[in-house]
């Protein structure tokens, strides 16, 4: 027998391996498509899952900045009226402190004219009298800075603390 007897099993065998070959070439390919629809499904549903996640993140962030935004304002306006404050009772000191020098003023000169032979001791009295009005004034104006600096960090302080509980949804 030669190979030409052989051709028919060879040709048959050929065509079930190539039509084997082609069912299997069908068939992965129609899996991996399966696959790849199914894949394709699971990134759509992340991706609206994180547009949907960001949006409400975004709607936080944004309730969030609008109250630190309240606060701010509100802070400011504080701040501005304990500034104000302060202008009234700079104003007001100032006239407290006129007063005080013309006490000094009137004391030393009533010291002056009461004995000549006590001359020397009324100019004591009235450098003493103009030393308490400088030390009154001087008092009155720290005084009066230093509660300009209170009053405006108490204003802050309630500031970042109503900010704080803002951020944290407390307020």
């Amino acid at each position: 027998m030669t190979w030409l007897s052989y051709w028919k099993p060879l040709a048959l065998a050929l065509l079930i391996g190539a039509v084997g070959a082609l069912c299997w070439q069908q068939g992965s390919s129609r899996t991996d498509a399966a696959w790849q629809t199914r894949w394709d499904q699971h990134v759509a549903a992340d991706a609206a899952a994180t547009a949907q996640a960001q949006a409400e993140q975004r709607a936080i962030e944004q309730t969030r900045q609008q109250s630190i935004n309240k606060v701010t304002t509100d802070a400011q306006r504080e701040i501005d009226r304990a500034a104000n404050d302060a202008a009234a009772a700079r104003a007001s000191a100032g006239s407290l402190r006129d007063a005080a020098d013309k006490l000094a003023a009137r004391l030393a000169a009533s010291e002056a004219g009461r004995d000549t032979c006590t001359a020397g001791a009324s100019k004591a009295a009235s450098a003493a009298a103009r030393l308490l009005a400088d030390v009154l004034k001087r008092a009155d104006e720290r005084a009066g800075i230093l509660a300009e600096a209170f009053d405006q960090s108490r204003a802050r302080g309630l500031a970042c603390e109503a900010a704080y509980d803002a951020v944290r949804g407390g307020g």
